[in-house]
């Protein structure tokens, strides 16, 4: 049975004014720590559980990575397959840059990509017009017909609105909507079972965790619906979510791409999701740092969709993965994420 580790995160939930905190750890496959505390709601008296459903937002890039990379492995994309080559027919309404923007770059925020969707794109994407596949579809269409923020290839901008390009190239060559490859390629395989997209829990009810946002400095509870998470235009940038026990087994599997005896990647893929582009620290969908108790490289993402953040940092050395999700977003919510990661490795790591 994994360590209940409630007692050691009630404290930094309760310094921090959060709704509710979980927080777990898994080595060699396994979940060997978990915990979680607070309440579902503020002001309602419906407390959190470790079988609960927490959104990642931007940790949901490494997974839209990994996808590309098996679909690179099965050879219907290329690492140098580039937007014009996916969406001939938008060749000549296309920017001339964008054309030559290949998955690589778009997948390690170095495609020029904006930072900040267009607002006339962003308010469109709220309406939420037409299937998930066909709001991106637009969303995509809109940015790559006007020039890049900065000229491919040369600067590192983070970017939602580039994953939605390579999330939309992959349904495009698949003839699948990124969702329903994200379930039967990546979280089938690895019995990822809690897994799903949007803000998690039933309209009108308190089923799962609301979001939170700091109001007048008081947690306000989101409803869940559409409006509590992102749209579903810039979905393989963040908004996958799913159980913490899961989330910690999946950022596990990345600290040597097996779990379940399960490899779904090549060597050369695998190594290739996690190796940072030239002059940087930034791979796919992943940091890439050297860390003391990691005993060096070491893998690392963060999400927030602005009412929920999360965190995961992986350690191959150690074969271990440590995650912290907590439904509120801002300041008090990362620092206690990363309490709750730090006070977790040393507890985990200092057991063997």
């Amino acid at each position: 049975m994994p360590e209940d580790i409630n007692a050691l995160l009630e404290p930094i939930r309760a310094k921090h004014g959060l709704a509710a905190l979980t927080a777990a750890a898994a080595r060699d496959g396994k979940v060997v720590a978990i915990g979680a505390v607070g309440m579902r709601k503020s002001g309602a008296s419906v407390p959190v559980t470790t079988r609960d459903i927490w959104h990642i937002g931007s940790c949901t890039k490494s997974m839209t990575a990994t996808l590309a990379a098996m679909l690179v492995d099965q050879h219907k994309l290329g690492w140098r397959t580039t937007v014009g080559e996916v969406f001939p027919e938008w060749r000549e309404a296309m920017s001339p840059q964008w054309r030559t923007v290949t998955l690589e770059q778009l997948l390690t925020h170095r495609a020029g990509a904006p930072h900040d969707a267009p607002p006339d794109l962003w308010a469109r994407a709220w309406k939420h017009i037409g299937t998930p596949t066909q709001q991106r579809l637009a969303f995509v269409y809109g940015l790559v017909t006007r020039a890049p923020e900065t000229s491919p290839g040369t600067k590192f901008v983070y970017s939602n609105q580039g994953y939605s390009i390579a999330g939309a190239m992959m349904e495009r060559v698949t003839g699948v909507p990124w969702e329903r490859l994200m379930r039967t390629m990546l979280f089938d395989p690895l019995a990822i079972q809690s897994a799903g997209f949007g803000a998690p829990g039933t309209p009108g009810k308190i089923d799962e965790p609301w979001g939170h946002v700091f109001e007048n400095g008081k947690l306000k509870p989101i409803p869940p619906g559409p409006d509590a998470d992102n749209p579903a235009a810039i979905g393989p940038g963040g908004v996958v979510h799913l159980s913490v026990a899961d989330f910690a087994r999946y950022a596990q599997w990345h600290a040597r791409g097996i779990l379940n005896g399960r490899r779904l990647l090549s060597d050369a893929s695998f190594s290739k999701v996690h190796t940072p582009a030239s002059g940087g620290d930034y791979a796919m969908g992943w940091g890439v740092y050297q860390r003391d108790w990691s005993g060096g490289v070491t893998f690392t993402h963060n999400g927030s969709n602005t009412m929920w953040f999360a965190v995961m940092w992986v350690s191959p050395a150690k074969d271990a993965a440590f995650v912290a999700v907590t439904n509120s977003a801002g300041d008090g919510a990362e620092k206690a994420c990363d309490e709750a990661v730090f006070a977790l490795i040393q507890r985990v790591l200092s057991s063997r």
